[in-house]
């Protein structure tokens, strides 16, 4: 990557007389493809970790899973698998919207990129809506973690820890992940707040948040089966 006073000039640098200046452009950077690159760089450094913690937490259950293989099938039968498929349904498409809405930023048309975020946000407020209603009713019924459970009708080993031990795990991961898409929320709002200074130029942040939104998603993709479709 040349690093050259022509391209300082050519993606928006200071030139000779401090015109033509990207006010996005950060002076420990030589131009701003260098700065988009280191950016992004660290995204993927980040999303790294993210992928490594949900990684543990999915060795974690595989392990549980296979100590106690009926409590597992039998607790997933407590879960609304409509209520799942739908989220699915409504991540896939809130993917869509972030990939139009990138394409939109990095082509200026800035009001194409405002409606493909809200409607992201939308998806985002329909998934947070159902899983809500999910455990609201684990709660009403005794569904919990731990020392919460409280025995089910349905339970084939009665006292076993394994029907517990599910929903710590249900809980936990799906918790975790529901942060995540709260926090990407709050990110959309903040990239529809400062949506008038992207454009073909500079559309750093609407890149990243793009990558990190697909991240999330592609999390649930998992977690919905491993949940969900137990067998």
């Amino acid at each position: 990557m040349s690093t050259t006073t022509t391209d300082l000039h050519a993606h928006g640098g200071h030139d000779s007389h401090g015109e033509h200046h990207n006010p996005f452009h950060q002076h420990h950077f030589a131009t701003m493809e260098q700065q988009f690159d280191t950016a992004k760089i660290g995204m993927w450094t980040f999303l790294v970790t993210e992928v490594l913690m949900f990684g543990g937490l999915f060795v974690g259950f595989g392990l549980s899973q296979a100590k106690y293989p009926q409590e597992f099938v039998d607790a997933h039968h407590h879960l609304q698998r409509w209520a799942g498929s739908l989220n699915t349904v409504v991540l896939l498409f809130s993917s869509w919207t972030m990939v139009m809405a990138v394409h939109a930023a990095q082509t200026s048309q800035k009001a194409r990129m405002k409606m493909f975020l809200w409607i992201t946000l939308l998806c985002a407020c329909v998934f947070m809506g159902v899983k809500y209603y999910e455990y609201s009713h684990k709660f009403e019924e005794g569904l919990l973690p731990g020392m919460f459970y409280h025995s089910q009708p349905t339970d084939t080993i009665p006292g076993s820890h394994g029907y517990a031990t599910f929903f710590a795990f249900y809980f936990m991961m799906t918790g975790l992940h529901g942060i995540h898409i709260l926090i990407g929320m709050g990110l959309i709002l903040w990239l529809l707040k400062n949506a008038d200074n992207f454009n073909s130029e500079w559309y750093t942040p609407v890149d990243l948040f793009g990558l990190y939104w697909h991240i999330v998603d592609m999390i649930w993709i998992y977690l919905f089966p491993l949940y969900y479709l137990i067998s």
